[in-house]
């Protein structure tokens, strides 16, 4: 008798999100090819929801998927054999070559899991993709989401996210990557590669960049999974516990960042008692880790997070220690974001002129000119100068250049509550 099939796709679902990594890695190195690992494994998904609602879940359902997906790499390398071979040489000695080769792929995916692993977290984010492709290729390979999970995540039609993972497949082929890991000298520039990936992930879960959610947690929580994997993998990369301490650190305000109604809460109004303490002691590890291998940006910008974990009120805040850690990040990494940053970090620490006069440098960046925390920033330190009415101005500009409905309907407050205290100010 059949299993509750809604029952039994809950749970290969579940398994999927542990497996589907593992999958794709073995297959990649035993086929050489992403593209058609990454297909072996979805025909592999298809084969559980045909059998699985059937027969049941399996005892162990993750060797389960591993066995299937081991059968049909060795299908496929059969027939690759025969393609290659001439006929001739297809006699006794073969058939007995054939055969070992065989027994030692039945065992192929259960070894070297952790290579395999790194090789694929390379590969998804090789330099020969454009950013999304990365992004695209990372999340499909690695985290196991659907096309249409991608499509959601990043407000695009679910055609524009397969298109976006296609291009990124025939990018790999086009420029010839191995499945391999990077030599030495390619190393340190992969894995920056790598971590911008998912920084780039975590971001969009942690502040939305369009739509109407203000935050996305299973964007972050799957940027934080990949990065402990990545920890685990090279745990002497300084800058790879740096990303890992800034995205928990970050992540353990999720709970806070948004009301019972899902409107955005900033820092300064969040209940600090709904911050999740085990992130937090998490990340603090991780940057320690971090900065006794040496460190970089993402260390640095861990650091700044963990001075506002470790304050137990908003005024408690040490906006001094801030500032001056964004004064060495911005030597460090010049973006214009993180001068951004900066500027808001030395008006709070007590000069907001300083910040002004960074942002105005910042004021003809071609890659600001539409970037609403622009604006923002500028309207927070013209009220901390005391004048509301210019800060209002700039709060509405911002909400006019933001494409998510949170965040405009949070600057718009801003802007309506400084407006009226204009209105109560008296002159001079």
């Amino acid at each position: 008798m059949g299993a509750d099939r809604a029952a039994v796709e809950r749970v290969l679902d579940a398994v999927w999100r542990i497996e589907s990594a593992r999958l794709v890695a073995g297959l990649a190195r035993l086929v050489r090819d992403v593209g058609l690992a990454e297909e072996l494994a979805q025909d592999t998904l298809v084969i559980a929801l045909e059998q699985w609602p059937r027969d049941g879940v399996p005892a162990e359902p993750g060797q389960w998927l591993r066995a299937t997906a081991k059968h049909r790499a060795i299908d496929v390398l059969r027939r690759r054999q025969r393609y290659t071979e001439k006929l001739a040489l297809l006699g006794r000695d073969a058939e007995r070559r054939e055969s070992d080769g065989e027994a030692e792929l039945v065992d192929a995916l259960d070894d070297h899991f952790g290579d395999d692993l790194l090789r694929l977290i390379f590969t998804a984010a090789h330099p020969a993709l454009a950013v999304e492709g990365r992004v695209a290729l990372t999340l499909k390979l690695l985290g196991g989401l659907s096309t249409a999970e991608i499509g959601r995540a990043f407000l695009i039609p679910e055609a524009t996210a397969a298109q976006r993972i296609v291009r990124a497949k025939r990018a790999l082929a086009a420029a010839g990557a191995e499945f391999s890991l990077p030599t030495p000298a390619e190393t340190a520039e992969r894995v920056g590669t790598v971590l911008g990936v998912l920084y780039l992930i975590f971001n969009e879960g942690y502040a939305a960049s369009s739509g109407t959610d203000w935050t996305q947690p299973r964007l972050c929580h799957e940027a934080m999974r990949l990065g402990r994997i990545l920890a685990g993998l090279l745990p002497d990369e300084p800058e790879v516990h740096g990303l890992l301490a800034l995205m928990e650190l970050q992540a353990s305000r999720l709970p806070a960042r948004a009301d019972a109604e899902g409107r955005p809460v900033l820092l300064g109004d969040q209940d600090r008692r709904r911050w999740d303490r085990l992130l937090i002691r998490r990340g603090l590890a991780a940057l320690e880790r971090a900065e006794s291998l040496g460190g970089g940006s993402y260390t640095l910008q861990a650091a700044i997070a963990a001075c506002h974990a470790r304050a137990f009120a908003y005024v408690d805040t040490d906006w001094t220690r801030i500032a001056a850690l964004y004064e060495i990040l911005a030597y460090l990494q010049p973006s214009p974001v993180v001068r951004l940053n900066q500027a808001v970090a030395a008006g709070l620490a007590g000069d907001p002129g300083r910040g002004l006069g960074i942002l105005d440098a910042l004021g003809a960046e071609r890659a600001l000119r539409d970037y609403p925390q622009l604006p923002a920033a500028e309207g927070e330190l013209l009220a901390l100068l005391g004048r509301p009415a210019d800060a209002a101005g700039q709060f509405r500009r911002a909400a006019e250049l933001t494409r998510n409905d949170s965040e405009r309907t949070l600057y718009l407050a801003r802007a309506d509550t400084l407006g009226r205290r204009s209105d109560t100010d008296p002159p001079g």
